[in-house]
């Protein structure tokens, strides 16, 4: 999932944010914290979270994992477990190729159009 690119600039996200990036709740962001200790946002004096990209990149990978690839908790923390970096790059390319294919969608919709 790419970030947006006006909010690049920033150091923190807020818990609210980062659940619209990822089109969840902001109570299963709090739950993903519980179960992957790789995901520990920042917490400020009011105990409000404050989520870097390295966090995001985390969460990204555990999305990935149990929203897109549809895995069991434990059979998701258990891959990040043993190859955090192979499961990294099958999350990379799952991302290139959906954008791919929301362009040629894209571009059907576009020729359909012009017959």
């Amino acid at each position: 999932m790419a970030l947006n690119p006006n909010k690049e600039l920033k150091l923190f996200y807020s818990i609210s944010e980062v659940a619209e990036m990822f089109d969840v709740t902001e109570t299963l962001l709090r739950y993903w914290e519980k179960e992957f200790p790789t995901i520990a946002p920042r917490k400020s004096g009011r105990n409000i979270r404050q989520y870097t990209k390295e966090d995001i990149e985390e969460i990204r990978l555990v999305h990935n994992l149990v929203k897109v690839r549809g895995m069991k908790l434990a059979a998701a923390r258990e891959a990040l477990k043993a190859n955090k970096e192979g499961t990294l790059q099958i999350t990379e390319v799952m991302e290139r190729l959906q954008g791919i294919r929301e362009e040629l969608l894209r571009i059907k919709k576009e020729l359909d159009g012009l017959v």
